[in-house]
């Protein structure tokens, strides 16, 4: 059979689907199908499309490729190597090496391999963000859309237009099922985010058979009635379709772009009953050799990458994106003679450092018995910081008024100003989440709010925050029975186990308003974890600092708030509303001849972090008997209290006003001394 020799385009192309083939079947795990059936895709978005250089991975106005699909993964590590994206180590330089090299690719999905299962942000460069859950990519995208906006709104200047970058999202059936793209996309078409391209994968196939098996809808349909422009190729191989969609999505100014790709899955390969099969599962040596032949391969030849196709890609990534990187440049150094301010903070961003003086607005608050809600003192903690932290940006889940997460004299961010600080994501959790990811990925301290309850559904995006060290930060409001009458459906119970159970995620629930201080400032001098700062609804005392130790002890995740003389007997450990129940429960027992000690434990992972001494002088090993109280469940807590009493929640909660909830529950200082003397005396005994 005498085969036509391929043009360059079609041998790069086949060389994506044949390294793809290779590495799944090394690994004997993994999805060919996919890559093979969008290489044509991902080949025309780099080659025409994405304004990107590969021997600068991190500059700041690089279009984005999202990958949300990333069961193909082989698909991105295949462009990442062929187009010789440099490698960047941990603070970002620019190493002399390839960020994937075939030997990577060979050790597909093996350990010690950048080249994992899904793609993994910050195990090579080039990868934009995590994608293993389907969705989450779409959400990112979203975000990084919306970094792009408020990036151009917020620091562009007449003739020096230092951001604009596009972001281009490969998603499937899968993506576009999960209600978290539903989310996102319905905010980025309410938005009009016109930088924003999906190429979503119109394949049919699904991991169980055919899409209809539970898929029928019109996606065409319910993506214009969100306000998107709607694109559509018949055939994922026409390369002059992809880019006609392509140079529809360019044209379009006040819409995001959905382009409709209609594919074959493991397109090439002659036995279509594997074909199909092959979204899941390695093709086989022999359907290899059929397909190898079916494109005019060599038969046995793997992980072949003629030279043709390096130097192909070089020419219409590497020297197009270097040109635009050289010219941004020169204009950034205009820009940083003209507005050197704004320059700085650019640099900032990017470097992910805060600003001299970022907290320098901060006051300590006065001592107050009636005190106040944690959640009122955070929204003004937010504020103090705002003036000095101009990318400090976010919003709620349609919870700001409850939530006090408004900053003030800020305009809304919205389609009709891109500058604006005060995001409102609306009633879209999981959206929210995944886009904060996003925006984090793009430089910005992005933070979000809503009740702390619905964390259940926001929880896969903060998990991801935490793999991808991203610092973003959650404000979670309404942290317990004390939000009161809404009853059991809104009152968290076991949410503080559930996020302190994400390896990485800083859990804060600060005691009183200097606490709350104190928490932002270590929240916002991490850079490589994300927070959860929990906060209460009622009111919480300002304690008087001149008979309490400082709240700057928060910073180590737990300090000594209120000792006694000598060897304390028990030790008494509080977070949040209930460190003032342990304030109270010392106070008793002192007055009845017990030595007490009352710790504040804002943080624990924080604690966790400082050395043994540290911690040893806090909860001294030699005190045996500690009692925990905090609103929520147990779970947790065995590390610091051991087989201790525990003055919390078991069950969930009920429908009454807060006070008479913590009595019923027998949240207490009285139910603190009651434990703490029955130990105590057991001791003596």
């Amino acid at each position: 059979m005498s085969v036509t020799k391929p043009t360059v385009e079609q041998l790069a192309i086949n060389t994506i689907r044949t390294l793809s083939m290779d590495a799944v079947q090394a690994a004997n795990s993994g999805h060919p199908g996919t890559p093979m059936a969008l290489a044509p895709v991902a080949f025309q978005v780099w080659t025409t499309a994405l304004r990107y250089d590969p021997a600068a991975p991190l500059w700041a106005n690089r279009d984005r490729f999202v990958l949300s699909c990333g069961h193909a993964s082989m698909l991105l590590y295949s462009m990442i190597h062929l187009t010789g994206i440099r490698a960047v180590d941990h603070a970002g330089q620019v190493l002399p090496r390839p960020s994937i090299t075939l030997d990577n690719i060979k050790k597909f999905r093996q350990l010690g391999s950048p080249c994992a299962g899904h793609p993994e942000y910050a195990e090579a460069a080039g990868i934009e963000t995590t994608t293993g859950p389907l969705g989450q990519g779409c959400g990112n995208s979203v975000g990084m859309a919306i970094a792009s906006k408020w990036m151009s709104g917020t620091y562009n200047r007449p003739g020096l237009d230092l951001f604009d970058y596009n972001v281009y999202t490969l998603c499937g059936d899968g993506d576009l099922m999960e209600g978290v793209a539903y989310e996102a996309a319905s905010l980025a078409g309410h938005l009009k985010l016109s930088n924003l391209c999906w190429m979503y994968d119109d394949n049919h196939i699904t991991i169980e058979g055919e899409t209809d098996l539970a898929f029928s809808e019109n996606v065409g349909q319910r993506f214009e009635g969100m306000g998107w422009n709607v694109v559509r190729v018949a055939d994922a191989n026409d390369l002059g379709a992809l880019a006609k969609a392509l140079d529809a999505f360019h044209a379009c100014k006040d819409k995001p772009t959905l382009v409709i790709v209609r594919s074959i899955i493991g397109y090439g390969s002659p036995n279509k009953a594997n074909s199909h099969g092959a979204h899941g599962a390695p093709l086989g040596e022999d359907e290899i050799k059929l397909t190898k032949e079916f494109y005019g391969w060599p038969a046995d030849a793997k992980f072949l990458v003629p030279d043709e196709v390096p130097q192909y890609f070089n020419e219409k990534v590497g020297a197009r994106g270097a040109a635009a990187h050289q010219q941004w440049q020169a204009k950034f150094d205009k820009y940083r003679a003209q507005f050197p301010q704004e320059a700085a903070e650019i640099d900032a961003i990017v470097a992910r450092k805060l600003p001299a003086g970022w907290d320098a607005g901060i006051k300590p608050f006065e001592a107050n018995e009636k005190g106040l809600a944690t959640r009122v003192s955070s929204g003004k903690v937010l504020n103090m910081l705002a003036p000095k932290l101009r990318w400090m940006v976010g919003g709620s889940a349609d919870l700001a008024p409850s939530t006090m997460t408004l900053l003030d004299g800020e305009k809304d961010f919205e389609s009709h100003n891109y500058a604006g600080r005060n995001f409102h994501f609306g009633i879209r959790e999981h959206g929210m989440g995944s886009i904060l990811n996003g925006m984090s990925l793009c430089g910005l301290r992005a933070y979000g709010a809503t009740f702390f309850v619905f964390t259940d559904y926001m929880r896969p995006a903060m998990r991801l925050s935490s793999i991808m060290h991203q610092p973003v930060l959650y404000v979670l409001t309404h942290d317990s029975i004390g939000l009161g009458e809404d009853g059991p459906t809104h009152q968290p119970v076991e949410h503080l186990a559930a996020c302190r159970a994400i390896p990485g995620l800083y859990v804060y629930r600060p005691g009183d308003a200097n606490e709350v201080i104190e928490c932002y400032r270590s929240i916002l001098s991490q850079d490589s974890h994300p927070a959860a700062l929990v906060l209460s609804r009622q009111n919480a005392p300002t304690l008087d600092r001149t008979r309490f130790a400082p709240a700057s002890g928060a910073a180590k995740g737990a300090y000594v708030l209120s000792d006694c003389e000598g060897t304390p007997q028990a030790i008494l450990i509080g977070t949040g509303t209930e460190l003032s129940l342990c304030v109270e429960a010392q106070k008793q027992l002192t007055a009845e001849g017990y030595r007490v000690r009352v710790v504040s434990m804002p943080c624990m992972e924080l604690f966790g972090d400082q050395t043994a001494e540290y911690r040893d002088s806090v909860l001294p090993p030699k005190v045996s008997i500690r009692v925990a109280c905090e609103a929520g469940l147990r779970q947790g807590w065995d590390t610091y209290i051991g087989t201790g009493p525990f003055v919390g929640m078991s069950s969930f909660g009920g429908s009454a006003p807060a006070t008479l909830l913590y009595e019923h529950f027998k949240i207490t200082a009285s139910q603190i001394v009651s434990h703490a003397k029955i130990a105590i005396e057991g001791v003596k005994e």
